[in-house]
């Protein structure tokens, strides 16, 4: 019989101040497909960072591939590269998963009937805008089986057979591979599920970072420009400018 493998894949950009953390909370999930007596490994790209963060990846045991390109879609679709096992679980780095979410995971995969999920999110802000704004995206994701970039996981077949995240996207590459696999699921009388009894935390940071004005100024530039702005780096900048 064949034993079941999962991989754990965190891109990482200039996160010398969470990395360790959230590799230390991540291997503490990872037991509980130890549990089962599946393998695992920990993969962790670092995006072209110009901090400590590959350094520290290393220093906690993780596997650490290098993607120059600046891009979160490349930086996952790197770390599937390098990934061995029948599963990928996508991470980001300043998340911190529970380990009743990767229990969670671990009864998807063992039913043999889902092809990937997500999981809602809950932030670790009081801000009530971002609140209000985090209930309104966990509502859609669970109707319309739309991930959040923050957590995925997949069956690594499913992953590398709809061709990875878009290279072309440097937001909303989540939800373009949502559609897709939502698509093979329904070709292969799969699922796709989005759990929700314990949702991710993950950081409210950009709330923090960035001004109210810079995220209308995002809001309203993709009401006009749609698919265009998502295909620009310098206009997904809140991204991509390294600010932590």
């Amino acid at each position: 019989m064949q034993v079941m493998k999962v991989s754990v894949a965190i891109p990482a950009f200039n996160e010398e101040r969470l990395i360790a953390g959230t590799l230390a909370c991540v291997r503490h999930c990872m037991e509980e497909f130890a549990r089962r007596d599946w393998q695992t490994e920990l993969i962790v790209c670092d995006n072209n960072s110009t901090d400590r963060t590959a350094e520290l990846a290393q220093a906690s045991g993780a596997t650490v591939v290098f993607e120059p390109v600046n891009q979160i879609s490349r930086a996952r679709n790197a770390a599937a590269k390098a990934a061995t096992g029948d599963w990928i679980i996508f991470v980001d780095a300043d998340s911190t998963p529970s380990p009743e979410l990767f229990s969670d995971v671990a009864d998807q995969i063992a039913g043999g009937e889902c092809l990937a999920g997500g999981a809602t999110v809950r932030l670790e802000s009081d801000n009530w805008v971002a609140g209000r704004i985090t209930m309104l995206w966990n509502a859609i994701s669970r109707s319309r089986r739309w991930f959040a970039g923050a957590f995925i996981f997949c069956s690594a077949d499913a992953f590398r057979r709809v061709g990875g995240f878009s290279e072309e996207l440097f937001v909303s590459e989540e939800i373009d591979l949502s559609k897709r696999l939502n698509r093979l699921a329904r070709e292969t009388g799969k699922k796709v599920v989005i759990l929700h009894r314990h949702p991710l935390r993950t950081s409210a940071r950009k709330t923090e970072l960035y001004s109210t004005r810079e995220h209308l100024r995002f809001i309203w530039n993709s009401l006009l420009h749609g698919s265009k702005l998502i295909r620009s780096r310098d206009e997904c900048h809140l991204w991509y400018d390294g600010r932590r």
